[in-house]
């Protein structure tokens, strides 16, 4: 296991935190975005065990190139030729349109490296928790259903990568909206 380098860490939360400075979570609280690769870091730290700062620093950047203006160079300068890679491998174009990139994640998921399976798991578990707590507003029980069905796929071509993360993920999906209110009138049957 690699040794924490903090200051590659606080490098990438403070770089991440002024990226996203503007940028708030699609649920009806608006939480700051930032909460969101908090939350990946978070997740590969405590529950996953992961000590690698390179794959933490990829978590909290992931989201960078693909939501803010950074670019894949301004990247590279600042974090070096692994960390860039790793979040290029994690960054969706969005010149596709959102069902293409739904597509091409699921195609794409098996060919990511080790390292980025791992944010990736962390990215779809973290993302499903937000659904289940603070859902974006306009999204139909359909909507949110879909989203998990998706999410699933995407994971399911990358089992095997780790066993915590999978298991936050599987209770992530167990909570899958709708499916409480099924039991619930089974339990009343």
């Amino acid at each position: 296991m690699a040794q924490f380098d903090t200051n590659l860490l606080l490098k990438a939360l403070s770089f991440a935190a002024y990226k996203h400075r503007h940028q708030r979570r699609k649920g009806v609280k608006a939480i700051p975005y930032i909460n969101h690769p908090i939350a990946l870091a978070d997740l590969l730290v405590r529950t996953a065990h992961i000590s690698d700062p390179e794959i933490i620093a990829t978590a909290l950047l992931h989201d960078t190139v693909e939501d803010t203006k950074t670019t894949p160079k301004e990247l590279a300068r600042e974090f070096g030729p692994v960390i860039s890679q790793l979040v290029a491998e994690l960054t969706d174009d969005k010149k596709l349109t959102f069902e293409e990139r739904k597509r091409r994640q699921v195609e794409h998921a098996p060919s990511l490296s080790p390292r980025a399976r791992i944010v990736k798991l962390a990215d779809k578990t973290c993302n499903l928790r937000d659904v289940i707590q603070d859902p974006p507003a306009k999204w139909t029980l359909k909507r949110k259903q879909e989203y998990f069905d998706w999410a699933k796929e995407v994971v399911d071509k990358i089992r095997g990568t780790n066993v915590e993360l999978e298991k936050a993920f599987d209770e992530a999906l167990a909570r899958r909206p709708g499916k409480l209110n099924r039991n619930r009138k089974r339990a009343a049957d």
